[in-house]
């Protein structure tokens, strides 16, 4: 097999020289999808998660009241939960009308749209490059790889899926246009892409994608002494023209962006603490921890905490190294386009979520690798199959390999869904994988808890009390459960730090109030009516 490219719309013979059997592609990928809904199927009994499913569903109204006119309204114009993706909203309110306030239903969701995208990605990529052989295995390795469970497992993940949806529609009508550029069809893109930002602005990057799309498969980049330009079925253009035609796409990017960031500034202003130089060697140790766990997924959690500035100077060095080193040789090897594309395809498509603009605590997230990870798949599949074609290896060799593969990360994946069956198991595997993560020992205190295990629970409360002493949801916990298990004197100092910490108007006058009633049981009036009175001096409760 020589290093050129396939037509984009030409399918690959087979060795007999025939075209591929189109039933027979689509055969396989139904068996893919067959296998992917056993691997997934324990989900449709999972329960919400206990950090952030309340938010998105389980305890909001404006969501579990279903579609309407007002509903939709809200949507579009709210910052809820620190980010604007109506379209989000929008279908989770549109779950709650088919499916009611349950879980299942939307688990099921969550795993519909995720086989959507798998055989999405067949599509487009087989279309994009007339190898439904490669194709199909990055949609394999992309539906069974353990890396997603965290996307498909959690229902305030929907965002990230119905966004993906809209990326891959996007790139497959990019194909369509691109074949013979036309207003209405340009239109098309732009619709498709403007929805997938208001699912979630995860892949405001597209258009940069868009423009290696152009480079391989599609091969609309004119490059001088580029002879493969001749064989292309589609219509060459220079770099500037294909530049200029990504401007109103990348103004929808820049549109969404500032929305993001207004609505990130106003929901979790004291999640930007990090300096911009820790910010970049979080990103690049990330980096390399992404492809770490791409090839080998193990201890994988729903937080992994950002270390602030414990990041040793050598595993920034390492890094660094290794991401230059990659770049070198995907740049040394250009004539296998596929490498440059997919490298900086998962480069450029982690930036959003990379944490050079910090949001939330965690310093890299298995969701975020729902998109970016299908550039080193690509690189995986291309790369192994002009290796064994270029030295002659029996035709077997590689889908006996690649089945052998796909059957181990069927396997991790369906045990790593096993961790997500309640949240207890959850966050005790978290607790067991990650260090000092005091998230994971809040939200199994949490779910101790509401198992009815309070004891159980306020031991990992104060296990995270004393790796973050100054956190006000811990403080607050731990202050709620004393008060509740009699134990007045063991309240008062964590609700005291709850105050000193928490700017949350609601909270805290739900804090005073508390704190006024256990003074006054203690026999402290004098105590007691400072905390009513200061509850007093915010105006009332916030409403709901």
């Amino acid at each position: 097999m020589n290093s050129a490219v396939a037509q984009p719309s030409a399918p690959v013979p087979s060795a007999a020289g025939r075209p591929p059997n189109t039933r027979t592609w689509l055969l396989l990928l139904g068996l893919l999808l067959l296998a992917t809904t056993a691997v997934y199927s324990p989900v449709h009994r999972h329960p919400f998660l206990n950090m952030d499913d309340n938010g998105y569903v389980s305890a909001n109204e404006r969501v579990q009241s279903g579609l309407s006119l007002s509903t939709v309204v809200w949507a579009f114009t709210t910052f809820d939960d620190a980010n604007w993706h109506p379209l989000t909203w929008v279908a989770h309110a549109a779950n709650c009308q088919l499916f009611g306030v349950g879980p299942a239903g939307h688990h099921d969701v969550n795993l519909l749209l995720h086989l959507i995208n798998v055989g999405l990605l067949f599509w487009v990529l087989w279309t994009a490059t007339g190898f439904p052989g490669r194709s199909l295995m990055v949609a394999a390795l992309f539906a069974l790889h353990p890396l997603n469970v965290e996307s498909v497992a959690w229902i305030a993940e929907l965002k990230t899926m119905l966004s993906m949806m809209f990326f891959l529609l996007t790139l497959g009508a990019y194909r369509w246009y691109a074949q013979r550029p036309r207003w209405n069809a340009y239109c098309v893109v732009l619709l498709l892409f403007a929805a997938g930002l208001m699912a979630k602005p995860q892949i405001i990057t597209l258009p940069a994608v868009l423009l290696l799309w152009d480079y391989w498969p599609l091969e609309r980049m004119r490059l001088r002494g580029d002879a493969s330009m001749a064989a292309s079925r589609v219509p060459p253009r220079g770099l500037a023209w294909l530049l200029w035609e990504k401007v109103p796409l990348a103004g929808l990017s820049l549109l969404s962006a500032l929305l993001t960031l207004l609505a990130q500034k106003v929901g979790r202003p004291e999640h930007w603490p990090y300096t911009l130089p820790l910010r970049l060697e979080n990103a690049l140790v990330s980096y390399a921890r992404y492809v770490e766990k791409m090839f080998w997924p193990v201890k994988l959690a729903p937080m992994y905490l950002h270390p602030e500035d414990s990041i040793p100077a050598w595993q920034v060095l390492m890094a660094l190294v290794f991401l230059a080193a990659v770049t070198a040789v995907v740049f040394r090897y250009r004539r296998y386009r596929y490498l440059a594309v997919g490298w900086l395809w998962f480069l450029g498509t982690m930036v959003p979520m990379i944490g050079l603009v910090q949001v939330g605590r965690q310093s890299m997230a298995d969701r975020y690798a729902y998109l970016p990870m299908v550039g080193l798949f690509l690189m995986v599949c291309w790369g192994a199959s002009d290796w064994t074609a270029s030295r002659r290896l029996p035709r077997p060799v590689l889908p006996a390999v690649g089945s052998a593969i796909l059957v181990v990360l069927a396997l991790a994946t369906y045990h790593q869904v096993g961790y997500w069956g309640d949240n207890v198991t959850l966050w005790s595997h978290t607790v067991d994988v990650t260090n000092a993560n005091f998230v994971a020992e809040y939200q199994l205190g949490g779910a101790l808890g509401g198992q009815g295990r309070p004891q159980e629970g306020l031991q990992h409360y104060y296990r995270a009390l004393a790796i973050k002493p100054d956190n006000a949801d811990i403080n607050l916990a731990i202050a709620v459960s004393e008060h509740q298990a009699g134990n007045l004197a063991a309240a008062v100092e964590p609700y005291r730090r709850f105050l000193a910490h928490s700017m949350d108007p609601k909270a805290r006058y739900t804090a005073l109030i508390n704190l006024g009633h256990v003074y006054r049981r203690m026999g402290d009036t004098t105590k007691a009516e400072e905390c009513f009175q200061a509850a007093a001096r915010i105006s009332s409760p916030p409403s709901n």
